[in-house]
């Protein structure tokens, strides 16, 4: 079983990429679920939401606190929130920035592995509008290889019918710009 993580802000997206990811992996034949946990909800509020996939029926009925990926939506998240709270080790950092994972792993001492896009960028060039959610699904399936990219563009054209294009364009330009820390571009 894989446990997922996201954090982000309200309003960005989080809860849907966790449901769509849920989606997308049930979809290929997995058991999956996904669910929120708010603070004080409102928008710009720092939000949980969770994702589990396996293979095998999923019992667990409580939230993620030793996730195997964290993905965080917003940048500034990981100077307030400690994301890394619990990532087991071997753990997964997938993370919006436009900072290279060298220069993050120094800044917040992080000892896990690190993806990094710059999610605003996408999402700003090709949705127009600072919605990073589906570029983040992007880079966690280049990150993870969990599911296949094209289940989740059967969930986005599915949840956003009239945006979709424009979204599948941010999830695959992420897929494909998503860098790790070590792999020489970062």
């Amino acid at each position: 079983m894989t446990e997922i993580r996201w954090h982000g802000r309200g309003g960005q997206g989080a809860v849907a990429s966790a449901e769509m990811l849920a989606l997308a992996a049930i979809e290929e034949g997995k058991a999956a679920q996904a669910f929120p946990s708010f603070g004080p909800e409102r928008r710009g509020a720092p939000v949980m939401a969770f994702t589990r996939i396996s293979d095998d029926y999923i019992w667990l009925r409580t939230g993620v606190t030793e996730p195997d990926v964290v993905v965080v939506l917003d940048p500034s998240i990981m100077g307030v929130v400690d994301v890394t709270s619990g990532l087991k080790a071997g753990g997964v950092i997938v993370t919006n920035t436009s900072s290279t994972a060298a220069r993050l792993t120094e800044k917040h001492n992080l000892k896990h592995k690190l993806y990094v896009i710059d999610a605003n960028k996408v999402a700003i060039e090709e949705i127009g509008r600072p919605i990073t959610n589906t570029a983040m699904m992007g880079a966690l399936v280049k990150a993870t290889n969990l599911i296949e990219l094209a289940s989740v563009e059967k969930q986005i054209e599915q949840k956003f019918p009239a945006i979709a294009e424009k979204n599948i364009k941010a999830l695959k330009r992420a897929y494909a710009e998503t860098e790790s820390q070590g792999d020489g571009r970062g």
